[in-house]
């Protein structure tokens, strides 16, 4: 849940109050909100969710005490693909660079999907490889990179360019008329 959203007040005040595992709920109706404290605050709306809390079956290392989360959120863990998982990929090695020019960025933006997708068809029809992300980046640079020099070395053979003309530049003198 967004911070701008806001959650009841009841809530609020409780979340701050929390200790690591341990969570606190609301229910009006279907719509459920609840608190979770972790690292950080988490905050879930769910109408699909009871409120338990259930075990993970993974022990901390320090504590070696069971590890225990709301069920929304196993169920949000357990699910994630798709959306959340491009991305995290996406913030890796992103090729967003920052810029005024608001259409660059949309134009950066969907060149790193693009890259992310022909990732994942990559990944999904070559199941004996294991590709990481980082490199299949490299290669395809690698690889626009031999074209553009190829593309330059063979036009800079077959094509002639013009040559530039210039226009003589001598020093400019206003015309006597000018200024009456």
């Amino acid at each position: 849940m967004r911070a701008n959203r806001g959650i009841p007040c009841d809530l609020e005040g409780e979340g701050k109050c929390l200790k690591k595992g341990q969570s606190a709920f609301q229910r009006k109706g279907d719509i459920m909100v609840q608190v979770w404290k972790d690292k950080r605050l988490v905050q879930m709306i769910s109408m699909i969710h009871e409120a338990t809390v259930v075990n993970t079956g993974w022990k901390d290392r320090k504590t070696n005490m069971e590890i225990k989360k709301p069920y929304a959120v196993v169920q949000y863990n357990k699910f994630m693909k798709g959306i959340d998982r491009a991305d995290q990929y996406l913030s890796f090695y992103s090729v967003l660079r920052k810029t005024v020019k608001w259409l660059k960025q949309v134009v950066l933006y969907l060149l790193n999907c693009a890259l992310f997708n022909t990732f994942f068809v990559y990944r999904t029809q070559n199941t004996n490889k294991k590709v990481k992300y980082k490199n299949f980046l490299h290669e395809v640079g690698r690889s626009w990179v031999s074209e553009v020099q190829n593309i330059s070395e063979s036009s800079s053979d077959d094509l002639q360019l013009p040559e530039k003309q210039t226009t003589p530049s001598g020093a400019k003198q206003d015309q006597p008329g000018r200024l009456w």
